[in-house]
């Protein structure tokens, strides 16, 4: 399975903005998918935003649209979430993970590989 390593987390005022960072540790992650997902206490892990490596094709869960933006360098094998006008509900563990099946799933069972998680507290 692909190592994952998420970094970038910190503590934000509401309305502020933080950039995550997801390494991989594959050589070649060319037919992978790679996604964020995030964890609030008390809640279920939910969706952020996916990626095809490759292809670059993009989904994102409907709330996050125009605030926050996935990418990726593939020369640095790198993942990035552009997270802008934060607040505090996003207050999360975000997680980076893929899947080799190249299906953008929404649900945590559609991904076999998991970073360990980079905190992001929102204050208010």
């Amino acid at each position: 399975q692909v190592q994952l390593v998420e970094s970038g987390g910190g503590v934000v005022q509401t309305g502020g903005s933080l950039r995550l960072s997801c390494a991989t540790s594959e050589r070649t992650v060319g037919g992978y998918v790679l996604a964020w997902f995030r964890q609030a206490p008390g809640k279920e892990r939910e969706f952020v935003a996916a990626v095809r490596w490759m292809r670059g094709t993009i989904a994102y869960a409907d709330a996050k649209k125009g605030r926050f933006t996935i990418s990726r360098d593939i020369a640095k094998k790198t993942m990035y979430l552009q997270m802008n006008t934060l607040q505090p509900e996003g207050t999360a563990v975000y997680y980076c993970s893929s899947n080799q099946g190249g299906i953008l799933g929404l649900t945590p069972t559609d991904y076999t590989s998991w970073g360990q998680g980079t905190q992001v507290t929102v204050s208010s």
